[in-house]
């Protein structure tokens, strides 16, 4: 980065305010709203990153060995949904790799999304997961098991009760090993039916991992604006974007309500707006991530929600003080 620029990057845009200030799952965050993993995949923009006003940068997804990812195409603007198509594959240059990199973090609260390798077969997956935590784990504050994309063949399989229980335990059996107590979160898709939403919260209480992340993209085209031809002339891969906003808030409401709020939730999935950000922190997300309506919006969006945060806490602080 150009001498000096970070300084005039966080002048411009990151809003600090005890408002903000928040503790989840032992960290404390300078402000709620996070980028979500795939903007970073290989851990090279984390510090230039949190300049722009975020809270916590998540990089990857990524994996044990470098992979090439998808052929290309493989990332697609739906403008008149707000909204991206992606089959991007986990392409990444590697967890040594990025571990590299890791080393010159600065003052930005880092988490590491984690995948398995394509040609790992599923009942061999935990060897991947284990491979990324040993690298990569002295140099995050948190990690985010993801077996939610839908770009690697069979991986979503992993989210079935049985081989995400094993999963999941054995990430946790990891870092005890490793004598590290870093947070573990799961990254969930949208397209769970209630039952499994339901097998998610009890997941998350018998394995005792940190939280949850709701959610990934969707494989439903459903309600787009965008021409039925063009939509078939990309094919497949992950929605993400406006298209996403209301299902990915009922989602984090229904975990919420359904868990009693018994442990964190970060939700992401079509914030465009700061009433976006709002709307998923009032249905019981603790924290938020951009991904989409950041590439639309750019780095004012991130300073914009935490300002009308700022006045939405300031707001309900007068509301409170009224009624005592």
């Amino acid at each position: 980065m150009i001498p000096g620029m970070s300084f005039i990057m966080s002048r411009m845009f990151k809003v600090r305010s005890p408002l903000l200030e928040r503790t989840v799952f032992g960290i404390r965050f300078p402000n709620p709203v996070g980028l979500a993993a795939g903007f970073d995949k290989d851990a090279k923009l984390f510090n230039e990153l949190g300049c722009l006003g975020f809270g916590f940068v998540e990089i990857g997804t990524l994996t044990p060995l470098a992979q090439d990812g998808n052929p290309r195409p493989r990332m697609f603007r739906l403008p008149d949904d707000s909204a991206l198509i992606n089959r991007m594959g986990f392409n990444n240059r590697g967890a040594i790799d990025a571990a590299k990199r890791l080393r010159s973090k600065r003052n930005v609260i880092v988490g590491g999304n984690i995948g398995k390798n394509k040609v790992t077969p599923n009942e061999e997956a935990y060897h991947d997961y284990r491979k990324c935590i040993h690298e990569l784990y002295r140099y995050l504050d948190y990690f985010v098991v993801n077996v939610s994309s839908p770009n690697t063949p069979g991986l979503r399989e992993l989210q079935e009760k049985e081989p995400l229980m094993s999963l999941l335990h054995d990430v946790k059996e990891t870092l005890i090993q490793l004598g590290s107590k870093l947070p573990v979160l799961l990254k969930i898709a949208p397209d769970l039916t209630d039952t499994q939403l339901d097998d998610i919260v009890q997941i998350v209480k018998d394995t005792k991992i940190d939280g949850v992340i709701a959610t990934n993209t969707t494989i439903s085209r459903e309600g787009l604006r965008t021409p039925y031809n063009t939509l078939s002339l990309i094919g497949s891969g992950g929605l993400s974007g406006k298209p996403l906003t209301n299902r990915s808030t009922e989602v984090i409401r229904y975990l919420h309500k359904k868990s009693g709020g018994s442990f964190p939730i970060i939700g992401v999935g079509g914030i465009h707006t700061p009433e976006d950000a709002i709307e998923k922190l009032e249905a019981g997300a603790s924290l938020v991530q951009l991904y989409t309506g950041f590439i639309y919006e750019g780095p004012s969006l991130v300073r914009n929600i935490n300002r009308r945060l700022i006045s939405y806490y300031e707001q309900k602080e007068q509301i409170l003080s009224k009624k005592s």
